[in-house]
């Protein structure tokens, strides 16, 4: 099956393919690596709608580019990022557990000492490129709630599944779930 879903987003076209992620059940597979054009014009679409924030948070990785324009536009000079693994230079690492709908076993994130020092009483901005079951999500609130800060909003590019119906999520569209012959389930 090489089929695909074709949307609009940001005023960029592309078809996105559907791909299976068990026997019942597949997805859009929406990737913003090597995007640039897509990344530009999501970024600024979100920030159109972002609430005034002291920080971006994203986790890694698909996150990264859009967090990283979002920040850039702006004129930021720093941005943060939830890793899945512990790096040699982080130091007082703070840690979360997540299952993600991409992945099939249980995750970690970590964010070093030093930006979560930054967190401690500012207002976070979580952004991501997908939000679909909220666990990822979560992980990131938590992170912000160990390192005393403030969640001033969640967005993302895309909201796919149950996250469609979340009032506390700002995104620019809808992704549907697909059957396993790849028809939107509406």
């Amino acid at each position: 099956m090489n089929k695909a879903y074709h949307m609009t987003i940001a005023g960029c076209e592309r078809d996105l393919p559907i791909c299976p992620l068990n026997e019942k059940l597949s997805i859009g597979a929406f990737v913003i690596f090597g995007d640039c054009e897509l990344t530009v014009a999501c970024a600024g679409e979100l920030l159109k709608k972002a609430p005034e924030f002291d920080y971006i948070l994203t986790a890694e990785s698909k996150g990264i580019p859009l967090a990283y324009e979002m920040a850039r536009q702006i004129g930021a000079k720093k941005w943060l990022l939830a890793r899945k693994g512990v790096k040699l230079y982080m130091r007082d690492v703070l840690h979360v557990e997540v299952r993600s709908i991409t992945t099939d076993h249980m995750q970690n994130l970590y964010i070093d000492g030093e930006d979560a020092a930054l967190m401690k009483g500012k207002r976070i901005l979580i952004v991501d490129d997908v939000i679909s079951t909220g666990e990822s999500l979560a992980a990131l609130e938590a992170l912000v709630e160990k390192a005393g800060g403030t969640i001033c909003g969640r967005m993302c590019i895309l909201a796919e599944g149950d996250a469609i119906k979340r009032d506390d999520i700002t995104y620019l569209g809808e992704l549907p779930l697909f059957t396993p012959d790849g028809e939107p389930i509406l």
